[in-house]
């Protein structure tokens, strides 16, 4: 199987989970400012033109990462990242849903309306990429009483694909240049803790 991807924040969730659970990958780099996801060639594997893909070793395709993500849990269920029972599962599913929509969100759409690489994407509104600042900020002081148990993941003891959904939106917060708004101190100390894990660290790195 080959995966085809690049330094995007879905990409990141992929390769996160990936190295969370040691899995080794052929990878093909794809191009994204010169255009490699629009060539023919790439949108014959999704035409959509967006990363990543995975694509096996009977020619078939996968794309969006969390279902590329649970194709690999399957394959390889320990550590498990997406909960290893009905109540675990359910909770992991639960916060990843509400780190992708509420935190995210607000900053992927600041970076889709306001970053040159998205410039020939979509039709680009400065006010609405404004207007999602202030939301993630909002959001951001929703999750600190939400884990002020004190808990070390996002959906409890164990390190789970919310987190990698959190390390995706902190991605995205460092690129656009808009932090999580201060005050914060148990989102925040969580946002430390991603921030210094290895899988996590040295994607930030490459990117820098």
């Amino acid at each position: 199987m080959k995966l085809y991807d690049a330094m995007t924040p879905n990409s990141l969730r992929v390769n996160v989970f990936l190295a969370e659970k040691g899995i080794e990958v052929a990878r093909e780099k794809i191009d994204v400012m010169q255009g490699g996801t629009r060539t023919p060639a790439f949108l014959a594997k999704n035409s959509l033109g967006e990363l990543p893909v995975l694509e096996l070793d009977d020619g078939r395709i996968l794309t969006e990462s969390v279902a590329i993500c649970r194709y690999f849990e399957a394959l390889h269920p320990k550590p498990s990242l997406l909960g290893e029972d009905a109540v675990k599962a359910a909770m992991v599913e639960m916060w990843n849903r509400r780190i992708e929509f509420h935190i995210f969100g607000p900053i992927g759409d600041m970076g889709r309306h306001t970053l040159a690489f998205f410039a020939d994407r979509l039709e680009q509104i400065p006010a609405y990429a404004a207007s999602q600042k202030p939301l993630f900020a909002e959001n951001w002081a929703w999750l600190d009483p939400e884990m002020c148990d004190r808990r070390p993941f996002i959906a409890g003891e164990a390190f789970t694909i919310a987190d990698i959904t959190g390390m995706a939106a902190i991605f995205v917060s460092d690129i656009t240049g808009t932090p999580p708004p201060g005050g914060c101190d148990h989102a925040g100390a969580w946002a430390e803790r991603m921030r210094a894990r290895e899988s996590f660290a040295s994607l930030r790195q490459k990117a820098v």
